[in-house]
């Protein structure tokens, strides 16, 4: 039997164990991370009109985002003035005109400001605009609302539009899509075992697509091999099929930017720290993440869709819907297999990225520079 010699420099180092399943690092990311970068929310077509409401956590913090009387999204940390009391306890509805905290009655407009204390608001003594409800930043960006807790963020372009042209070679080809045009057509929510970098590191990779997604690659062959996309490469549908559907077949027209150089092909794309976006030529579908725990993460899945194609009477997203979700449920089965041996002393000082693997090495030393960690070696 012949033996084979491998130069140590074929594998990249894997974060330690550790990292993805230690609540103080997990407590760390939250701080470092999820409280100090801009965070995805999801769409804002989610909240159509003025009283309509969503609770967020971001990082330690629960947010609520509202769009106001005059229609614009804003957002406040969900704590009452008087005695910090929550003031909404349910995920997301529709307000009737302002945000009243069930505790005492202190009332709040949309817009956060104080418009009702009980037996105090007219004493000459307490000045009303000092005790509106704190305000956390928000932006819209391609039609996805992005929180963030810092005091004075930069601009959200400023940390997405960078990621996107290293991706695509130009923000011009990715903008052909019209994401901020899309609306949302159906939406799941995935409940997985599992750290929110595992999710991530999953996404990056497809080395693992021929033994786990057979339905992915009859589409798209190239993930077969493992083969990486980037730079602004993209995966082509095969020869027999006509779209990303689970039957192969094409049931809406192209999205109206595209080129004709655009069809056909699939691309895919970490928005860092935690979205993942998937662009069809008819469709696109963006998976945003939520951490729960060190070993606990919620995903929710959209799939975007032009909105005159969703207005005809004849509209059903199954046949896209379907298909990833088959491919987002075999995704999320490797993850939490993976989490189950996080804490094994055999995967102490991590495991290893084989070259098709390397450039998810980029997301370890993000998570290392963030956290002020040492660089493992």
């Amino acid at each position: 039997m012949t033996t084979v010699a491998h130069s140590e420099t074929l594998f990249l180092s894997t974060l330690p164990g550790k990292y993805y399943y230690d609540p103080a690092i997990y407590d760390l990311e939250l701080e470092k991370i999820f409280s100090n970068m801009w965070v995805c929310a999801g769409r804002a077509d989610m909240l159509p009109k003025p009283g309509a409401y969503q609770v967020v956590t971001i990082g330690r913090e629960s947010v609520i985002v509202v769009r106001n009387r005059e229609g614009v999204l804003q957002a406040f940390l969900n704590v009452c003035r008087h005695r910090g009391a929550r003031l909404c306890s349910e995920t997301s509805g529709q307000l009737k005109g302002s945000i009243q905290c069930r505790y005492h009655a202190w009332t709040y407009g949309l817009d956060g400001r104080l418009i009702g204390a009980p037996n105090v608001m007219n004493d000459v003594q307490f000045d009303r605009t000092a005790f509106g409800l704190l305000p956390v930043a928000l932006d819209i960006w391609e039609g996805f609302i992005w929180l963030n807790l810092s005091d004075d963020p930069p601009p959200v372009a400023t940390q997405l539009n960078a990621q996107i042209v290293q991706r695509f070679g130009s923000y011009e080809q990715f903008s052909r899509y019209g994401v901020g045009e899309l609306k949302i057509g159906k939406t799941l929510s995935y409940d997985i075992q599992a750290n929110w970098k595992l999710l991530l590191e999953n996404f990056m990779e497809c080395y693992h697509c021929g033994p786990m997604h057979p339905e992915l690659c009859d589409l798209l062959p190239g993930f077969r091999s493992g083969k990486i996309y980037a730079n602004g490469d993209a995966a082509t549908l095969a020869r027999d099929a006509e779209a990303f559907t689970i039957t192969g077949k094409a049931s809406r027209p192209p999205l109206r930017g595209l080129h004709p150089e655009d069809l056909r092909l699939y691309y895919g794309e970490v928005l860092l720290p935690n979205i993942l976006i998937n662009l069809l030529d008819d469709h696109v579908v963006v998976h945003t993440i939520w951490p729960k725990g060190p070993d606990h993460s919620r995903v929710v899945c959209d799939w975007l869709f032009d909105p005159e194609v969703i207005t005809m009477p004849n509209f059903d997203p199954m046949d896209a819907v379907e298909l990833f979700d088959i491919v987002n449920k075999q995704d999320w089965e490797v993850c939490e297999m993976t989490q189950q041996s996080m804490a094994s002393k055999a995967f102490r000082s991590g495991g290893v990225y084989v070259p098709a693997e390397w450039h998810i090495r980029e997301l370890a030393d993000f998570i290392l520079e963030k956290l002020d960690q040492p660089m493992e070696p």
